[in-house]
């Protein structure tokens, strides 16, 4: 190869290299740039309201700072999101909790009033009828002590049946005397009396009767004097020593309460001093006047502080066998209509969410839709944030073809005919428009033809009194 030929390989070979060159560096710098670009934003929002928006940089009604949103930020957000930046959420305190699984542990509040064991409370009846000549109870509540007179009652029936004791006595038949002293104790008659009368012989005219227990008189319904029949319940006694308390629950938190619960009572007139128990049965029917279910509680009463008839404030402690989603209590936000929570999302994003609320316990709340576990909700200043949220929000969104659409109507008016108004009754000797400002009308828009304009400056002074009928107008 001659000299001349290598010059040109040489110059060839340049040209190419420095054209690669120059490509690379292009394309390598585009991409730099384009890197190195700002984002452009879309517009400028207020922290606390979205509606607020500029094209530019400035403060809020409320002296926040506007933040920028860009094209990739408003794509991504949905209806009812709300950006706010990290120093207003620094400023309002906001704190979020996550959603977590568990069993509800939950407390029922409810009051309750004593009342004397049934189990342990006894009726006294008259067996046969007669009158009460001495009643040894004066009214409810006075103690009694077992084997204590409680009243004497005069009976024929039982003069009769000690007559009868007599003769059998007499005739000395065994089947009868053991039939007569059956009789007598069936009717109540103490065993005492009987022994007294086959030793002296003699028919008692009034029976004393006696306390079968220690306790206390409730519900004495007789008098001296008083006729009493089978039947009749003269008093009943009943014992202090364990007592019911029963609890009164609304209908809806029936379901929630389980035997063995545990229960805490207080009394407002020995403040400072709990009684605990549990749930000893729930009854099964509601009460039909109040609309109440009731459940029943024993405490024991050694020293007899708890009386019957007493209001007591009760809490129930109950518990879910399953596990559930829980947030806490003070992040729910509850309307009239529904419970919402505040999700916050990344990038310092909010936004207000319905949710199907279940049992609520003292810090946390059951929630069967609307969450899931992980979520993150806000607890402190969601009020705030929801009221931002709500304005935009797709609770209840129209749809773009239902009523919503329906509501977007055209008012075109050029179709309507106003030839058809009769404005002869019309007075216009009583309008006064002397109070007209129409230095402030613009008639350029009443001036399609090009003409002079008008000169309404002195329409102060015009008088407007009607014309006659028939004649022209001056």
């Amino acid at each position: 190869m001659n000299a001349n030929g290598k010059i040109l390989l040489a110059l060839v070979a340049g040209v190419l290299l420095g054209a690669g060159g120059v490509w690379l560096s292009s394309g390598s710098g585009g991409d730099l740039a384009a890197d190195n670009a700002e984002r452009k934003p879309l517009y400028w929002v207020a922290p606390m309201d979205a509606n607020y928006r500029r094209d530019k940089p400035g403060k809020s009604p409320m002296g926040m700072d506007l933040v920028p949103v860009y094209a990739e930020d408003a794509a991504q957000e949905s209806a009812g999101t709300v950006r706010i930046s990290p120093d207003v959420v620094n400023n309002l305190g906001v704190r979020t909790a996550k959603v977590s699984t568990g069993r509800l542990r939950a407390s029922l509040d409810t009051v309750g009033y004593v009342q004397y064991d049934e189990d342990l409370l006894i009726h006294i009846h008259p067996r046969v009828a007669g009158w009460i000549e001495v009643l040894n109870v004066k009214a409810a509540g006075d103690p009694v002590a077992k084997g204590a007179p409680l009243y004497t009652l005069y009976s024929p029936t039982l003069v009769n049946a000690q007559e009868e004791l007599l003769l059998a006595l007499k005739r000395n038949n065994p089947v009868l005397v053991e039939a007569a002293e059956d009789r007598l104790a069936a009717l109540q008659v103490p065993p005492e009396v009987i022994g007294r009368l086959r030793k002296t012989g003699r028919v008692e005219r009034a029976i004393t009767l006696y306390a079968p227990r220690d306790g206390v008189v409730d519900n004495l319904a007789a008098r001296e004097g008083m006729y009493v029949e089978p039947g009749m319940k003269i008093m009943s006694i009943g014992t202090l020593d364990h007592v019911w308390v029963i609890g009164e629950l609304f209908e809806r938190q029936a379901a929630q309460v389980q035997v063995g619960d545990a229960v805490t009572m207080r009394l407002d007139y020995l403040p400072g001093r709990d009684w605990r128990g549990s749930v000893d049965y729930i009854y099964p029917t509601l009460n039909p006047r109040t609309r109440t279910a009731r459940v029943r509680v024993r405490f024991d009463n050694p020293d007899e502080f708890l009386r019957p008839g007493m209001f007591a404030q009760m809490s129930i402690a109950t518990q879910q066998d399953a596990e559930t989603l829980l947030v806490p209590r003070e992040a729910l936000v509850r309307t009239g209509t529904q419970s919402r929570v505040v999700l916050a999302r990344e990038g310092g994003r909010f936004k207000s969410v319905a949710v199907e609320v279940g049992r609520i316990g003292a810090e946390q709340a059951q929630v069967l839709s609307g969450l899931e576990a992980g979520d993150r909700i806000v607890t402190s200043a969601q009020f705030l944030i929801d009221s931002e949220s709500s304005k935009t929000s797709d609770f209840r969104r129209m749809g773009a073809n239902g009523d919503a659409a329906a509501m977007d109507m055209e008012h075109d008016h050029g179709q309507m005919d106003h030839g058809g108004i009769d404005h002869a009754e019309t007075d216009h000797a009583e309008m006064d428009h002397a109070e007209t400002d129409h230095a402030e009308m613009d008639h350029a828009a009443m001036n399609p033809a090009g003409r002079d304009p008008m000169n309404h400056t002195g329409h102060a002074d015009m008088q407007h009194d009607a014309a006659p009928a028939g004649e022209d107008a001056p």
